[in-house]
């Protein structure tokens, strides 16, 4: 068999020009379109991954902004919580402070009001226990209240314990064999040298012994050598009663011995 060569080459020419016109008017084409919608589809995908990514971000601030708050929220409400228990705590120091305050002022003011009576208490007493002794000597001693005094001081210094005479007696030499007595009412000179005896006799007998008025004794006598006293007055009675008084009345306001042990 012999081969036609001329209508192989048309053959192949038409092939050629077939294969030509399907790649530009079919092929191409459609490539170009398949590109096109890959493409198209890339840029969606793309712009999925961005709103993705927009989205997840969004979300991750969100998440931040919401811990924020949170956060805020724990630090406000401890803050409140705070401030409450310091308004409570300065409104309890207040209300305790000015508790303490009435109580202060309460205390003072029953103080002052125990000590006016303690006064006049002390004064009643001052002038109803003078007005006993006075009617009292002047029974005995027919009105003579110095006589009647220097006789019972006489028997006083009589009777003091051996160790009490031996230190005024001690006292005496330390005073230059001087003593002070002071008397309420004055003595007479007569009376003054009665017990100036009696002082010799009991104390020391070359004891120089000088008188002087104390109207704060109220009634009675006070013998000082050297700062070694001995007495016996209506005062010596009313300090014991007006100690037995305060006594009294810190039993009746107990709070004094809170503020005296304070």
């Amino acid at each position: 068999m012999q081969i036609n060569w001329l209508t192989v080459a048309a053959q192949i020419v038409n092939f050629l020009v077939l294969v030509w016109f399907l790649q530009r008017f079919l092929y191409g084409p459609i490539i170009r379109a398949i590109k096109q919608r890959e493409s198209r589809i890339e840029k969606r995908l793309a712009d999925a991954r961005a709103q993705r990514d927009d989205a997840e971000e969004e979300a991750e601030r969100f998440k931040q902004k919401q811990a924020d708050l949170d956060a805020r929220v724990d630090e406000v409400i401890d803050n409140a919580r705070r401030e409450a228990r310091d308004l409570r705590r300065d409104s309890k120091l207040k209300i305790e402070k000015e508790a303490e305050h009435r109580r202060a002022a309460l205390r003072e003011r029953i103080e002052a009001e125990s000590e006016d009576a303690l006064q006049d208490i002390r004064k009643r007493a001052a002038a109803s226990t003078f007005n006993v002794i006075r009617d009292t000597l002047r029974d005995f001693a027919g009105g003579d209240l110095s006589e009647e005094l220097a006789d019972r001081f006489t028997r006083y210094l009589a009777d003091l314990p051996k160790d009490d005479r031996d230190r005024l007696a001690k006292a005496a030499l330390e005073a230059e064999k001087t003593a002070h007595v002071y008397c309420a009412p004055d003595l007479s000179s007569t009376t003054r040298a009665k017990l100036t005896r009696a002082i010799h006799q009991t104390i020391a007998k070359e004891l120089e012994v000088t008188y002087a008025s104390d109207p704060d004794l109220l009634l009675g006598l006070r013998l000082d050598i050297a700062g070694q006293t001995v007495d016996w007055s209506v005062k010596q009675h009313l300090d014991r009663l007006e100690t037995e008084v305060r006594e009294a009345l810190t039993n009746a306001f107990p709070f004094r011995q809170q503020k005296d042990a304070a």
